[in-house]
């Protein structure tokens, strides 16, 4: 029996990357698995590879910086798969073109990061997290970043969402954990992944080097 049997997992920005890789390990574990993205292609994709393997996932395109598209993803979790169990709030950005100090980034530009990075995690507890009382308990698991901790230049939006993460991730620990309610988070290095790559090309990098690098910078 898999480890997740019979749970109502989502996983937001699921369609690539880390999100990917963890909608398919939900899924194999016999998860209910709910794919939360924008891109459709990408997400058509993973859906389809894991039901193919006998898998139970669904894929909805939805935003996660906007309060109607969390609502809409955990009902389509509960309509589906009864509940909520599991919500992985892995959804985070960092456009190319975001590479710059606060004098020169766009208000637009940051109100963006912000909003998918930050303000999803907010909406998500609200939105689901009535659904797990309704179970007796849940997880929602964030990825945050090791620039919540350490950062690097020109990053200020991307570092302001990850360092308020982790600060939310401590304060719906303490607010939810009368409900059996765990709040964890993850905080990965440099990951060779699609954001990562399109961040180098979007800078302007060797994309081979900069890989190289990243790679020697975040040993295993």
């Amino acid at each position: 029996m898999g480890i997740f049997k019979n749970k109502s997992i989502i996983v937001t920005g699921g369609a690539l990357g880390i999100g990917a890789a963890a909608s398919e390990a939900f899924a194999f574990e016999e998860g209910n698995v709910t794919i939360m993205d924008i891109n459709d292609e990408a997400g058509r994709k993973i859906e389809k590879k894991i039901l193919e393997k006998g898998g139970n996932v669904q894929y909805i395109s939805a935003d996660a910086g906007i309060g109607s598209g969390c609502k809409k993803i955990v009902e389509k979790a509960v309509s589906s798969y009864g509940g909520v169990d599991i919500v992985f709030n892995n959804v985070g950005i960092q456009p190319p073109d975001s590479y710059l100090d606060a004098v020169d980034l766009p208000e637009e530009v940051w109100d963006r990061i912000l909003d998918v990075n930050l303000k999803s995690r907010f909406l998500m507890a609200k939105y689901s997290i009535p659904y797990m009382r309704e179970r007796g308990g849940g997880v929602l698991i964030h990825t945050a970043s090791v620039q919540g901790l350490q950062s690097m230049g020109g990053v200020s939006a991307y570092a302001a969402t990850k360092g308020g993460d982790l600060s939310l991730v401590r304060q719906l620990s303490l607010d939810f954990a009368k409900d059996n309610i765990r709040v964890v988070a993850i905080n990965p290095g440099a990951i060779d992944t699609p954001m990562v790559r399109n961040a180098i090309l979007g800078t302007g990098g060797d994309l081979e080097l900069e890989l190289e690098k990243t790679a020697e910078a975040h040993p295993i």
